[in-house]
């Protein structure tokens, strides 16, 4: 069906489908899940990242959940790490790993040759300090400037991120972009996106949201605190507890919370599309379609061919 040593990538928009393709195809390869959405990395945020439960995971095992506390910082190079070792660990066992999220800097650090660039603690503490002074906003509003690809694929509350696209930016003195290295395979690799149309995909994801709300989204926000969520620099920003959070400080009452979660999954959408679509080897499948799982595994063979 595909050929040794191939790594199968399921890539794409949140809500679009990605977690049922990637069970099937599980199935039929004999395979197993390597998380690649950088929020389900964090243990406790279940509900509001959509992450699958024991039950529907069909008895396919998927690594990479769940192995950051809240308030540990995200890293990229430290992901790669696990990730390469987890698929380096599959591949041994004569399995098919299948890298699966939403996280386009996530997959493209494993499947491509990819070294971070350097760090510079003093610059890094002077951003910072910014930020804390003139908030995301502005620092976004920069580095937009400064490097327009690199702020449409960033969230603009996103101040970690902006802040480490900023300091490459002054260290390197070329675009963050830029500073990325081009694209070389660090693996062979079959990457399948997978979408909805726009009015489609909006539906679902108001229906998620509302999903979320019933499953108990604000109780677990609210244990979560007691866990340091609201200090946590990756994980408080995560849609839907970034937003419950400021119900929970009187910022927001909760139904403006439902609905900006809505409207914020909807923009995040929009960047996650505009940041695979621009990749040429994703081949795109339409989620709704039927024959999604015959489609994909025709993909998958035609490349071995």
């Amino acid at each position: 069906m595909i050929a040794p040593g191939t790594v199968v990538a399921v890539v794409g928009p949140t809500a679009a489908g990605k977690s049922a393709l990637s069970i099937a195809l599980a199935h039929a390869l004999d395979g197993e899940v390597v998380n690649a959405d950088s929020m389900q990395l964090y243990r406790g945020l279940d509900i509001g990242t959509a992450k699958l439960t024991v039950a529907e995971r069909e008895g396919v095992p998927h690594h990479l959940l769940d192995i950051w506390e809240v308030t540990e910082p995200a890293s990229v190079a430290q992901y790669q790490r696990l990730a390469r070792a987890t698929v380096d660990d599959i591949l041994a066992r004569g399995r098919v790993p299948l890298l699966v999220g939403g996280s386009g800097l996530y997959v493209r650090a494993v499947l491509e040759q990819f070294e971070f660039p350097g760090t510079d603690p003093a610059l890094r503490r002077r951003l910072e300090d910014e930020l804390a002074t003139v908030g995301a906003a502005a620092l976004h509003a920069r580095l937009r400037e400064a490097d327009p690809v690199a702020a449409a694929g960033i969230l603009p509350g996103n101040g970690r991120r902006i802040v480490r696209a900023l300091e490459v930016i002054e260290l390197t003195g070329r675009p963050f972009t830029a500073a990325l290295p081009q694209p070389t395979p660090y693996y062979p690799a079959v990457q399948i996106g997978v979408d909805l149309d726009t009015t489609r995909l909006d539906e679902r994801i108001a229906v998620r949201v509302d999903r979320m709300w019933a499953d108990g989204l604000v109780d677990e926000t609210r244990e979560l605190v007691g866990h340091g969520l609201a200090d946590g620099r990756t994980a408080s920003r995560a849609l839907g507890y970034q937003q419950v959070l400021r119900f929970l400080a009187g910022e927001l009452t909760e139904t403006e919370a439902h609905d900006e979660t809505i409207r914020a999954t909807r923009r995040f959408v929009r960047r996650q599309r505009s940041w695979f679509r621009r990749d040429p080897k994703v081949r795109w499948l339409d989620s709704a379609d039927p024959g999604l799982v015959e489609a994909a595994l025709w993909i998958l063979g035609d490349a071995a061919r």
